[in-house]
């Protein structure tokens, strides 16, 4: 059996299996990272805007004002702004579980393989699409006001 070299370069410890360098799939990880801060900032400015309505949490607590940004200390700002800390101490902690490093670094790697096309095949591509939609738009648009003339015809006796 062929063994290919990413795999006899990582050794691997009983517990937890393969042993990965910090290296490696950094930029999945990274991404990874990123795009579930984003989604947890964005859960969390939700979920202020939602506390921001129940009157006891949008009271400035003893007048206590963040003095750079200008934002109020209110229950609603604490609460939402704990949930966010938890949620990236939850993220991170996710990312360090050796199934998800070991998906992560096989995902960059097998994104490393790929071919990606060159400028003229994206603008050749792009070019079909954007006629394809123009055509399947025009046709369902024809048959939008045929069907629409037919129904009013046979529903109202208007022509």
């Amino acid at each position: 059996m062929i063994q290919s070299p990413e795999a006899k370069a990582k050794p691997t410890d009983p517990k937890s299996g393969p042993v990965y360098s910090d290296d490696q799939g950094r930029h999945a990880r990274m991404a990874a990272f990123w795009s579930a801060t984003l989604l947890s900032l964005f859960g969390c400015t939700f979920l202020h805007t939602l506390l921001v309505g129940v009157d006891s949490l949008s009271e400035p607590l003893g007048g206590l004002r963040i003095p750079v940004v200008s934002i109020d200390v209110t229950g609603a700002f604490l609460i939402s702004t704990g949930v966010f800390a938890g949620l990236l101490l939850a993220i991170r902690r996710w990312q360090e579980r050796p199934k998800t490093i070991q998906l992560l670094v096989g995902t960059e790697s097998e994104l490393r393989k790929v071919t990606w096309p060159g400028l003229d095949e994206v603008m050749n591509s792009s070019l079909v699409v954007v006629i394809c939609v123009v055509f399947i738009g025009a046709f369902l648009a024809g048959v939008d006001y045929v069907l629409a003339r037919v129904m009013s015809y046979l529903l109202l006796g208007e022509v």
